[in-house]
């Protein structure tokens, strides 16, 4: 319901004016389910710490019970209890086959540890350390939704601009074909000029149809990652354009990836953790500590004919012999540290292989940007000279649908690089681990 009702709201807004990078960021961040999924994540680890921390607090008990029987036993110990045994009680006959007794018992413990082998101390440490994690965990997938975003948004700007491109051919194919029939009245061609160039326009006009879902299907994705309803409608404001040189450096984006990215972060707590449930197993064999005092009330009446009593008293538990079971914790703990340190290694050379190949796509697509520029230009210079000696007689149709072939192959080809090298300038800062809602790169 508050997802509808923050769509009606918003609906308006977006109709009205264009909705940049920046903003469907700052939308999905708000509204993604994994987002809120991971905030989630982050205040229950909270919560895990403040039990955690409770390990040492004394733990209070009221117990209510109410019991009635004729168990010499138990009619004995009551009447103790209860302060109404009288000297009638050791007859033989009433102690062997006692009446039925009601006793209404009121009790209240209060448990104190004093020593508890670090258990909370441990609990404590491995809660703080689940906290960090599940941070890391809810930085990650932020950065990992900004990323989809920008994926989805570019996707669909791509759509948008490919949409272009078929339109134009559609349009260069409709006014080849009205001078295919000029020609072919002035007698300097035949039909099968017309009938190729029908059959180009066919072509040109399904590849136009094909875009246009192309970009049904990239608005809903990018619906999607905002969190939004498939169907919200907007105007997209971003443009495809070369993002431009940029200062990196692929040493120090390896070292930055290998400090800041969650996944590392994740995997050096992963190995703490580990030395925390080593360290627990190995506590185990060390004494417990602790306190317990009772007050409790029998009475026959529910508050009347009754007593009250206490106890108090020390306890000390050591484990001295648990067949074995602490033996193998502490090899399973041990082996489970060594699975940590050799993630944690693993983890940085995984991230560190993302930076290059980010570092190397970018490259790559700035390169393609400028050869695919270039093509563009000779393909329209081409275009243009070939309509001009068709109309003079002195090119075939076949000379004209290549060149127009080639001028729709050669804008694609263009629009993807020009897509691909925005996406990977994200994918470095993503790589990197410093892709936030206020990176430059999302507002270029």
């Amino acid at each position: 319901m508050r997802k509808l009702w923050l769509y009606l709201v918003t609906l308006p807004v977006m109709g009205q004016q264009p909705l940049s990078l920046h903003d469907a960021v700052a939308l999905a961040l708000r509204e993604n389910r994994a987002v809120v999924a991971a905030e989630a994540g982050v205040r229950a680890a909270d919560e895990r710490l403040n039990q955690a921390k409770s390990g040492m607090l004394p733990r209070v008990n009221i117990s209510e019970s109410a019991m009635r029987g004729n168990n010499p036993v138990y009619v004995f110990s009551s009447l103790l209890t209860q302060h109404q045994f009288g000297a009638g009680n050791f007859n033989l006959g009433p102690l062997n086959r006692p009446d039925a007794l009601t006793n209404f018992q009121t009790q209240l413990t209060v448990d104190q540890p004093i020593y508890d082998a670090r258990q909370t101390r441990n609990a404590t440490s491995t809660a703080q350390l689940s906290g960090r994690m599940a941070a890391e965990d809810q930085r990650r997938t932020r950065m990992e939704t900004i990323a989809r975003v920008a994926q989805t948004y570019y996707g669909a700007i791509l759509a948008v601009e490919n949409l272009k491109a078929a339109g134009q051919a559609v349009r260069s194919a409709e006014a080849d074909l009205r001078r295919a029939e000029d020609v072919r009245a002035a007698g300097m061609s035949t039909d099968v000029d017309v009938l190729s160039i029908k059959v180009h326009l066919a072509s040109v006009n399904e590849q136009r149809i094909t875009r246009q879902a192309q970009l049904d299907v990239a608005r809903a994705a990018l619906n999607d990652a905002m969190g939004l309803p498939l169907e919200a409608e907007h105007v997209l404001a971003g443009i495809l354009s070369p993002t431009g040189p940029a200062e990196m450096v692929l040493g120090s984006l390896e070292k930055e990836a290998a400090e800041g990215r969650a996944e590392t972060r994740q995997s050096r707590l992963a190995t703490s953790l580990a030395e925390v449930q080593n360290r627990a197993a190995h506590d185990s064999w060390l004494p417990q500590i602790g306190v317990r005092a009772a007050f409790e009330t029998d009475a026959q009446r529910f508050v009347t004919r009754g007593g009250a009593n206490w106890m108090a008293g020390v306890t000390v538990r050591w484990n001295v012999f648990n067949g074995f079971a602490d033996r193998a914790k502490m090899a399973e703990t041990s082996s489970l540290l060594e699975k940590a340190r050799a993630d944690e290694q693993r983890a940085g050379s995984a991230v560190k292989l993302q930076v290059r190949q980010a570092y190397a796509g970018l490259q790559a697509a700035s390169q393609r940007i400028q050869v695919a520029a270039t093509a563009v230009a000779a393909a329209e210079e081409s275009l243009r000279i070939t309509q001009n000696r068709y109309e003079a007689g002195l090119a075939t149709v076949t000379d004209l649908l290549r060149t127009e072939t080639a001028l729709l192959d050669t804008k694609t080809r263009y629009l993807a690089s020009l897509h691909d090298e925005r996406l990977a300038a994200t994918m470095v800062e993503f790589a990197a681990g410093r892709l936030t809602a206020d990176s430059g790169v999302l507002n270029q």
